[in-house]
């Protein structure tokens, strides 16, 4: 059972940086990407960022600049480093692991078979 949980968010200010981490525990798979999702208040559930096995990395035109992908491949561990934070940016962060084959879209949420809980960002003005 492969389980996954976001740690690191919080409220900060406008302009401030947080850093989001996605820990995977149990068993263990190569896996495809791992991303980020967010989903801010009555809104749908976005991608942010993406990162494949090769350490590719893909990103919502909304994050790039700003945002930061990376990946331990050997712990199969994914984090977020998310600097010049607007109130835009407040969401619930999801993390996302994927244990399909080649021939997937990065950017789609059923790409990806192995999801986190969330983790609360708030960004003040």
């Amino acid at each position: 059972q492969v389980q996954l949980v976001e740690s690191g968010g919080g409220l900060v200010q406008a302009g401030d940086s947080l850093r989001l981490a996605c820990e995977v525990s149990g068993r263990t798979f190569s896996y495809t990407a791992m991303g980020w999702f967010r989903q801010g208040p009555g809104k749908e559930r976005d991608f942010l960022a993406a990162i494949n096995w090769l350490g590719i990395t893909y990103y919502a035109d909304t994050v790039k600049g700003r945002f930061t992908i990376s990946r331990d491949n050997a712990k199969n561990t994914a984090n977020l480093q998310m600097n010049s934070l607007k109130p835009e940016d407040t969401a619930v962060y999801y993390c996302a692991a994927s244990s399909r084959g080649v021939g997937y879209s990065y950017t789609s949420m059923s790409t990806y078979n192995y999801w986190g809980q969330g983790t609360q960002v708030t960004v003040s003005s």
